[in-house]
């Protein structure tokens, strides 16, 4: 009797210990979920979002394979991320669908259990090595579909088709309000940061956007193109034709120059009949390739204006910025000094004749006395 009562006591222990040790485990797992619950909260920025999902998830929760399926039907998230000179061709595990209907049944269920190659293969690209079991669930929120949220681990029984759901469907439900809020910001941002006209954006995201790409080159050490167009005798343009007129030679002339432009380039209306683009990674050559095209282009341009054809030019100033030491930090003085020698090669080609490209030089980090 004694000795079946002290067996009792020992399977009672062995079983409190266990309890104890699930208990602290999912102590330390809620605490894990909560930092990076608030942390992803607290980012204002989409890329931010989606490198915390993608890279520091797997450690918070130990995983091996992430990856985030989002809806952009408008291509409104990929031109986000590209103005915030976020790659997102080249980040690994992120893909952006132009459909929604690229994705299969499981955006309306998700899908756990063991890896299938024919139903799981396309939410995990460009992975190395396949995981065993996945956790494939859809990110929602009134009524509006995301995309999905992929889960993979190397181990077969970290997801399998009967465990509790609640810590999954509580991650894509947070990770589906943050999506949500931080689209809504960036379409407000956006909005912000177009000149309604021409549909570009307008000098309020060019002055955000120098400063940021100045830091890119010197961290890269890479040279930072800066281009300033001015359309040739536009005031006689609406004096003649009005104001429908003027606007219409706006509208073309920055779609035309645009479309001469890299997706990355910053391209923005800076005033009137200016426009300005920085080009990253671009040195003088390219640079001056690049306006010359871009004048080519706009000299061949004929606008339609109430039956009548008006022809246009652009007079185009060129500069460059090339870092010369990477403990230089950039600040306020070193844009001043680009844009002011390409505004002063724009000033060069009016006077030596219009419809012409001049070279505003090399602009350092410390300037040459």
């Amino acid at each position: 009797m004694e000795e079946d009562l002290t067996t009792d006591l020992v399977v009672l222990q062995s079983h409190l210990e266990t309890m104890l040790g699930r208990v602290q485990q999912n102590s330390a797992t809620l605490r894990k979920f909560q930092a990076f619950e608030i942390r992803l909260l607290k980012f204002n920025a989409l890329s931010d979002i989606i490198d915390h999902l993608l890279e520091e998830a797997k450690n918070y929760f130990d995983l091996d394979v992430i990856s985030l399926c989002l809806i952009d039907e408008t291509g409104e998230i990929a031109k986000t991320l590209n103005d915030s000179g976020y790659s997102c061709s080249s980040k690994n595990g992120l893909m952006l669908l132009s459909s929604k209907d690229s994705l299969n049944s499981i955006v309306a269920q998700p899908y756990i259990g063991v890896y299938e190659n024919g139903q799981c293969a396309g939410f995990f690209p460009h992975i190395e090595r396949q995981p065993a079991s996945v956790a494939i669930t859809p990110l929602t929120r009134r009524d509006k579909s995301f995309g999905t949220l992929n889960l993979g681990s190397y181990q077969s029984d970290r997801f399998v088709d009967n465990m509790a759901t609640d810590f999954i469907e509580h991650l894509s439900s947070i990770v589906s309000v943050c999506l949500e809020n931080n689209l809504h910001v960036e379409e407000i941002r956006r909005v912000s940061y177009l000149d309604a006209l021409t549909g570009v954006n307008n000098r309020r995201f060019f002055e955000q956007r120098i400063g940021e790409e100045l830091k890119r080159s010197q961290r890269n050490a890479g040279p930072l193109s800066c281009q300033f167009f001015d359309i040739d005798f536009f005031k006689a343009v609406n004096d003649k034709h009005g104001h429908q007129g003027g606007d219409l030679v706006l509208s073309l002339v920055a779609a035309t120059i645009k479309h001469q432009l890299r997706d990355n380039d910053v391209f923005v209306r800076y005033g009137g009949e200016e426009f300005v683009a920085l080009l990253s990674n671009t040195d003088e050559v390219k640079a001056l390739e690049t306006a010359e095209r871009v004048r080519k282009a706009i000299q061949t341009l004929v606008v339609a204006v109430n039956d009548i054809s008006v022809s246009v030019t652009v007079s185009i100033g060129v500069s460059i910025y090339i870092p010369d030491s990477a403990s230089i930090s950039v600040d306020g003085e070193i844009a001043n000094r680009l844009i002011k020698a390409a505004d002063s090669a724009l000033y060069r080609a009016k006077h030596n004749g219009r419809n012409r490209v001049e070279n505003g030089g090399i602009v350092l980090d410390r300037p040459v006395l």
